[in-house]
């Protein structure tokens, strides 16, 4: 048996050793998370004599591999250029591979993704938990006992295809909004997917990932400020990307097996489509977003849904489809702001937006709904 007690009160000062060789908080968080898992594995057979020095020292190698991993990444990254080009894809390589066989079939699904995105996609526990909507400390639990099952097998049996679709999805959706650029790595290797399989779901994958990253030049201003989709400048979009992503989500809604990501890229199509944001066809929209709802029911597919109402059928009915929905999902107080604002209410929509502003995890985003809040209260005061 493991005294849990004693690796409990070694936490803070193996990280305090980490931090003292060069690792910030969360890499050394991490790292000792790995050590832990470890030494729950080894000890019972082969108990350390200095628990303490035994734990710095695998921690410390835990960290300096993660570091090596990353460095390894960013190089994949910089060889990728931000616009990924059309055409057919190159050879796969082995980061692919990897995510197949992270997606370990010992693993569920969910401990899959989270496994692989923290080892291959080099996403922190903390982004992976906001990603699934789940406290970080429980994301931390998922990932070590998902270690832990995988700890004594080989990996010579890959994964399934669904599960690699959602660690690339969640893989570009951090690169597209985070702090990190991961978005055209996780195209890049959507790309070599789709040249080696005809699933479907792979296609609308690729087919959203590039409608959204079409849009992308048009999302910020110089000074790094989110623009909402309503105010871009349509003409710094990548007609190309759009084209191509519209071919393939054609090509996959041809084979009549209708997916989440196919309903995702459908949606983004339309957006594309629209030459100005009045042209939108949010009837079509929400038509898409009860495919969607009826695909997944994720509560994020039914707030996206309720903005679609609002647009089609008046704010109204957008704050009538929120019904039922959890107040504390993410960027609920930030929706139902805009519906207030819409529905001429600016002093629920300015304390929303502020409410929303303080739970926003990304900066940008943040500041984006500061803005917004302080707008309304200006007008008001005004």
């Amino acid at each position: 048996m493991v005294d849990e007690s004693l690796l409990r009160a070694l936490i803070p000062t193996v990280i305090g050793v980490l931090g003292r060789r060069g690792a910030d908080f969360a890499a050394a968080e991490d790292a000792v998370q790995d050590a832990l898992v470890e030494a729950v594995r080894v000890w019972p057979d082969d108990p350390p004599r200095d628990p303490k020095g035994w734990l710095v020292a695998v921690a410390w190698r835990r960290f300096l591999d993660a570091a090596r991993a990353d460095t390894s990444r960013r190089r994949r990254e910089v060889r990728v250029e931000d616009e990924p080009a059309p055409g057919p894809a190159e050879e796969v390589d082995d980061t692919l591979r990897l995510y197949f066989l992270c997606a370990h079939p010992s693993l569920s699904p969910a401990s899959a993704v989270a496994l692989t995105l923290r080892a291959v996609g080099g996403l922190t526990t903390r982004q992976i938990a906001q990603a699934y909507l789940v406290p970080e400390a429980t994301m931390a639990q998922r990932i070590s006992r998902a270690k832990r099952t995988v700890s004594g097998v080989r990996f010579d049996r890959p994964g399934d295809v669904a599960t690699v679709l959602r660690v690339l999805y969640l893989v570009f959706n951090e690169g597209y909004s985070g702090d990190v650029d991961l978005a055209a790595e996780a195209i890049r290797l959507a790309r070599q997917l789709a040249a080696r399989t005809e699933h479907e779901e792979v296609a609308g994958l690729l087919a959203l990932m590039l409608l959204h990253h079409a849009r992308r030049p048009a999302r910020t201003r110089p000074d790094g400020s989110l623009v909402p989709l309503a105010e871009q400048d349509r003409g710094l979009w990548d007609t190309r990307l759009i084209a191509e992503g519209v071919d393939v989500l054609q090509t996959a809604l041809a084979r009549d097996r209708l997916g989440e990501f196919q309903a995702q890229a459908a949606i983004a199509a339309l957006h594309a489509d629209a030459r100005t944001a009045e042209e939108t066809d949010w009837v079509q929209i929400v038509e898409w977003y009860d495919e969607l709802v009826r695909l997944t029911d994720s509560p994020v597919a039914r707030l996206n849904r309720a903005v679609a109402v609002g647009e089609a059928d008046g704010p109204r009915a957008g704050l009538a489809a929120l019904a039922g929905l959890d107040p504390a999902l993410p960027r609920h107080a930030a929706v139902t702001a805009y519906l207030h604002e819409r529905d001429g209410d600016p002093a629920t929509a300015a304390r929303l937006y502020a409410e929303a502003a303080r739970s926003a995890t990304n900066l940008a985003e943040r500041d984006h709904l500061t803005r917004q809040a302080a707008r309304l209260n200006a007008d008001l005061r005004g």
